[in-house]
């Protein structure tokens, strides 16, 4: 059975309209039309649906007798309820066998500490963790910062080329810091379409440190920062963002302003905690990045990807390389992200609403360049050099965002992989940053 089955749930959760498919999964749970919705899984999303008032769908795997039924769920709010769309209907065995009869989404449940879902564009429409419901509807990458483990590269990155199946992807939490290791399960609709992502997390414990004269010496401070601040004010960021959004029920519009404030304030400050133990770790005398080959100019497409969203909410354009071009490069993948998310994010900041954001791709004397150019107010040549100091901001009376840190770490990073981050800007002309990279 592959046909859509609609039904409707009224705003006490009663299900009042059913199709036959659906009113036989009705009562194989042991409820009935009229009677609330007995299958969870369908429950919990009429209810997220109807709280936040935008449509959800996913896929749901609900038992029926000893079979189990994978589904393509879509719950749509409206003002009398909400309207149902359920499709899939493919049934397959719970149990057949020994070890293997046992689902690939199973053994991931299983051996996950918690579940997310994303849809067909990869935003976030589940998630086990401590972000919860702060994180549905914004894109994975706003929650995941995925590593680079090495040997296997970034397995997502490659799954999602072939819309296959992943495991393996090392990841860091954003809002809290932590490791974890990602598994994710391509999700297939109704007709046959992608769906998006069912995956689990599971946390990797850290390292042991190392012991003995020649270790180098604990991060003691980053690690207190991390511990003592990022998490309670993560927990802060989110709160403030579930009441600003007033997900709960509608409050005073100056309550949710000052909500909003309040998470605003709280992202700045875990920026500025980041900032300060990438300063510790760059300061350190053992400090190394890897020198691994790399494509620059894919690396600049991954980071445009990133701040898309919120240049776009400025009606700000980032035109990255094209599609099909290749800068090889040394240096290290994560860091060389990190710049340049650092490079385009300063163009973001400090371009006027509805402008455009370059970034080119050179070879130069043995050289790979990537070039970030702005039409924003530019820079005087008397503070080329300033703005790579530390704690240096040329706009104090600015929007208060950054820490004052960030193009002093970039450049930090470019000279410890061999290259150099240089300025070319005048008052009133945009500015042009250059990262410079050995060439592979």
């Amino acid at each position: 059975m592959s046909s859509l089955a609609h039904g409707r749930i009224d705003r006490e959760g009663r299900l009042i309209e059913a199709e036959p498919p659906l009113r036989r999964l009705q009562e194989s749970a042991g409820s009935a039309l009229g009677q609330p919705v007995a299958v969870p899984q369908i429950a919990t999303m009429a209810r997220l649906a109807q709280r936040l008032g935008i449509l959800v769908s996913r896929c749901v795997i609900a038992a029926e007798g000893s079979d189990d039924l994978d589904l393509w769920v879509e719950a749509k709010p409206d003002d009398y309820g909400v309207a149902l769309s359920v499709g899939g209907w493919a049934r397959r065995p719970s149990r057949e066998g020994e070890d293997g009869g046992e689902r690939v989404y199973d053994f991931m449940r299983s051996r996950g500490d918690w579940l997310w879902e994303t849809d067909p564009a990869l935003k976030i429409t589940s998630v086990g963790a401590e972000a919860g419901e702060a994180m549905i509807g914004q894109p994975i990458s706003r929650l995941f910062q995925f590593v680079d483990s090495g040997d296997h590269g970034l397995p997502i990155l490659e799954a999602l080329a072939t819309r296959a199946r992943f495991e393996g992807q090392e990841a860091v939490v954003r809002e809290t810091g932590e490791r974890v290791r990602l598994s994710g399960l391509p999700l297939i609709d109704g007709g046959g379409r992608f769906a998006g992502y069912r995956g689990s997390a599971f946390r990797i414990d850290p390292e042991p440190a190392a012991t003995g004269p020649d270790a180098p010496a604990p991060d003691a401070f980053g690690a207190r920062l991390e511990k003592a601040l990022r998490g309670p004010l993560s927990r802060i960021v989110n709160q403030a963002e579930n009441i600003g959004a007033q997900v709960d029920g509608p409050i005073r519009r100056d309550y949710a302003e000052y909500a909003n404030d309040i998470a605003s304030a709280g992202r700045h400050l875990l920026g500025v905690i980041g900032d300060l133990v990438d300063l510790q770790a760059i300061e350190r005398e053992d400090f190394r990045p890897r020198g691994d080959r790399i494509d620059l100019a894919d690396l600049a497409r991954r980071a445009c990807g990133l701040l898309k969203v919120r240049a776009a909410e400025r009606g700000i354009r980032i035109d990255p390389p094209a599609a099909d071009e290749v800068l090889p490069a040394v240096g290290d993948e994560g860091r060389v992200v990190q710049i340049l998310v650092n490079l385009i994010g300063n163009a973001v900041r400090h371009s006027p609403p509805d402008a455009q954001i370059w970034l080119r791709a050179e070879v130069e004397q043995g050289r790979a360049l990537i070039v970030v150019a702005d039409q924003g107010p530019g820079i005087d040549g008397g503070d080329h050099d300033r703005v790579f100091e530390k704690f240096t901001r040329l706009d104090p009376a600015g929007d208060g965002t950054g820490s004052g840190l960030g193009l002093y770490i970039a450049r930090r990073l470019a000279r410890a992989m061999g290259g150099e981050i240089m300025l070319d800007s005048a008052s009133g002309q945009g500015a042009r940053f250059t990262l410079s990279l050995p060439a592979a």
